[in-house]
């Protein structure tokens, strides 16, 4: 194999929540980075110095452009790079499967480029076999093969936005190559600036390693979910029985209810996985249907303890006045995707409620068309709200002044719970 010279270490192929901090941590390595993405603004806002995500800040930006980082549009660098590392999103398409069109279109863009020697892998999450049976022949569409004259790997991203703990250094990283030599080959370029490469059998296993963590989650999650419901029918505080559990140490792992899934892993992902056994194998991934089908409704049911509560102070939905606190779909972080905060908005609208919001990481919310008013005095308006809803603890809601809400409050997330004894004022409602 005649390997052709490089001049640029790296090409990540989508400047987003997970190409940008792979960028970061490889030009911290000392790796000449270049960033590649079809938006204009984008790159330019990069070449400015400029973060457009929650975890990499101006500072970071600038710190990786006086080490050499560039962003560009132009997919000649994919000519000149050792590596090229694919990072695009694939949301779920219209029959609930996964939405390749960005990765199929990464790939016939580096495919043009495509030199000997040359290292691609794809980290961005898909149903096992997306490697090897559609990246793979586009690449090999140049007449080069796969595991002979490029090297083509699988590894899964691990991002999670706004996790002060964890980062691309320090998560291990999982590894699957089209061969053994493809393996080598990926484990030695992450092992530059990743502490720890766990490398899977290939492409398969590690594809379905991703898909295993996050159906983990998504299940448990439905179950404390459907939990949270019959036990407030019973009178069971189910955040105490949580607790209780939780003191077991070992067998137990604790999860917690909410008003829904949201951030484009735990709602989307295992639905890859439901899909492709579907097609494939011809049956349903019971597990996957009926964990998304407890979830996905969730919404509904903020709104009907919401409505519940009104009820308590005889007033109607159409009547009263709602503060949503937190639409983000996690704490501390500006990410608004598949948030439940939309669906539930949605239907307090639809319901005649006068709606406002609070998010300190938000300027402004439009739900389906409408405009809804933000508050900046979260407190003062909870003291004129009939009800507020607590979606998302920020940090900014976790004060003693929640405890001391003068109106109803339903807290989806425990927040309350975790500050005090909500016993002590029965304006406050856990899920």
């Amino acid at each position: 194999m005649n390997i052709t010279p490089t001049t640029t270490d790296l090409a990540v192929v989508g400047m987003g929540y997970v190409g940008l901090p792979l960028a970061r941590e490889a030009s911290r390595a000392g790796l000449k980075v270049v960033g590649f993405d079809v938006n204009p603004e984008t790159v330019a806002a990069l070449n400015s110095g400029r973060s457009h995500i929650d975890d990499i800040s101006d500072a970071d930006v600038q710190q990786m452009l006086a080490s050499g980082f560039t962003a560009t549009c132009d997919p000649q660098v994919h000519k000149h790079a050792a590596t090229i590392v694919i990072c695009v999103p694939t949301p779920l398409s219209n029959d609930g499967g996964p939405d390749l069109r960005a990765v199929v279109s990464a790939s016939e863009t580096i495919a043009a480029q495509l030199q000997p020697g040359a290292l691609v892998i794809l980290e961005s999450t898909t149903y096992p076999g997306t490697t090897d049976e559609v990246v793979r022949p586009i690449l090999e569409s140049t007449g080069l093969a796969a595991g002979i004259d490029f090297s083509l790997a699988f590894s899964p991203e691990r991002v999670d936005p706004g996790n002060q703990t964890f980062g691309i250094r320090n998560t291990p990283k999982v590894v699957g190559g089209l061969t053994a030599r493809c393996s080598d080959a990926a484990a030695a370029f992450y092992g530059k600036f990743v502490d720890t490469v766990v490398r899977t059998k290939g492409t398969r296993e590690a594809e379905m390693a991703k898909l295993l963590e996050n159906t983990y989650r998504h299940v448990n999650i439905a179950l404390v979910n459907e939990m949270a419901v019959f036990c407030h029918e019973l009178g069971i505080d189910l955040w105490n029985v949580i607790g209780a559990a939780a003191t077991k140490p070992f067998g137990f792992q604790a999860f917690y209810p909410g008003p829904g899934v949201g951030g484009h892993c735990i709602p989307i992902d295992p639905n890859y996985l439901s899909h492709r056994v579907k097609g494939a194998l011809g049956y349903p991934f019971r597990f996957v249907e009926l964990a998304e089908e407890i979830n996905n409704r969730m919404p509904d049911y903020v709104v009907h303890r919401a409505v519940e509560l009104l009820n308590t102070k005889g007033l109607a939905l159409s009547r009263s006045r709602i503060l949503l606190l937190g639409i983000t779909y996690k704490a501390d972080i500006a990410d608004q995707r598949e948030s439940p905060a939309e669906p539930i908005a949605a239907k307090l609208l639809v319901g005649g409620a006068s709606l406002q919001y609070h998010d300190p990481h938000i300027s402004d919310w439009t739900v389906r068309g409408q405009t809804v008013d933000k508050v900046t005095d979260w407190e003062a308006a909870a003291a004129q709200a009939d009800v507020t809803i607590l979606l998302t603890n920020h940090l900014q809601y976790q004060t003693e002044a929640l405890l001391l809400a003068p109106s109803l409050l339903l807290d989806t997330r425990g927040t309350a719970r975790a500050l005090n004894d909500t016993d002590k004022n029965p304006n406050l409602h856990l899920l």
